[in-house]
């Protein structure tokens, strides 16, 4: 069974940095696209950062050059490097990805269980 797994996420005070980290468990056929969303209390989940299988990058608007995605295709692991945090950049970070089961011919959608960042003022 494909799953998304997380880790990285804590406790950091405004101006810190924190790095995530989201691994595919399981057995693929094709990775896609993955990114980075986040959900903080009483919000919409919004995009963070995109990648694409071929490196492209995209970034929500509020990112303004603090953050970087990045994707080693061979671990399948994507990289959230986050720089310059402020305490509205708390909230749960979900990783997303694109890709189709060793088992399936079929692409799908799936999301990981979320991991905690608090930036602390």
């Amino acid at each position: 069974q494909v799953q998304l797994v997380e880790s990285g996420g804590g406790l950091v005070q405004a101006g810190g940095s924190l790095g995530l980290s989201c691994a595919v468990s399981g057995s693929i056929y094709r990775l896609g696209a993955m990114a980075w969303y986040r959900q903080a209390p009483g919000k919409e989940r919004e995009l963070v950062a995109h990648i694409t299988s071929t490196g492209i990058t995209n970034y929500g608007d509020f990112v303004k050059g603090r953050f970087t995605i990045s994707l080693d295709n061979v671990s399948k692991i994507v990289y959230l490097q986050m720089n310059g945090l402020k305490p509205e950049d708390t909230a749960v970070y979900y990783c997303h990805a694109n890709l189709t089961p060793l088992d399936s011919e079929i692409s799908n959608f799936y999301w990981g269980q979320g991991t905690q960042v608090t930036v602390s003022s």
